[in-house]
């Protein structure tokens, strides 16, 4: 609850700092890392949970340029996840979005790490409700250059 009010509270600051006082990320293919660190989903059985668990997945991200490290922020497009506000400076971030589902009502994401020129680190707190409850994914997250 700690960490929900913190995003909140660094949300409602001034806006995040302007890209070009940003750390710049070099050009080529950086892959985000989510691994599933605690899950609890109503209606999935506590092996399924535990077969999750320390699972990850690899979002691929091509950087064509030189950008700032909130480049390597921005949701995936097919997600269609609605960026509710954002905070970059000093090393660290914070992000709430809010995504559809294909039922149901949408899932809210905090995302709080820090970054430097080499990517981020941080985790991703993933709260909704699904039809027997409410149900909390926490992922941690890192992203690094993997290729030109």
């Amino acid at each position: 609850m700690l960490k929900y009010a913190a995003v909140a509270l660094i949300l409602a600051a001034p806006a995040a700092a302007a890209a070009a006082d940003l750390p710049t990320i070099a050009a080529g293919r950086w892959d985000i890392t989510s691994t599933v660190a605690e899950l609890s989903i109503p209606g999935v059985p506590g092996f399924g949970m535990r077969m999750m668990r320390g699972k990850s997945k690899a979002e691929r991200k091509s950087i064509a340029t030189a950008q700032a490290i909130d480049a390597l922020l921005v949701p995936d497009p097919k997600a269609q996840c609605r960026v509710d506000g954002q905070h970059v400076a000093d090393g660290r971030y914070v992000q709430a979005l809010t995504c559809p589902q294909k039922r149901g009502k949408p899932v809210e994401i905090a995302r709080v790490g820090t970054y430097d020129r080499t990517g981020f680190v941080g985790q991703a707190i993933v709260t909704g409700v699904t039809p027997k409850g409410p149900m909390k994914i926490v992922l941690n997250q890192r992203a690094s250059r993997v290729a030109d």
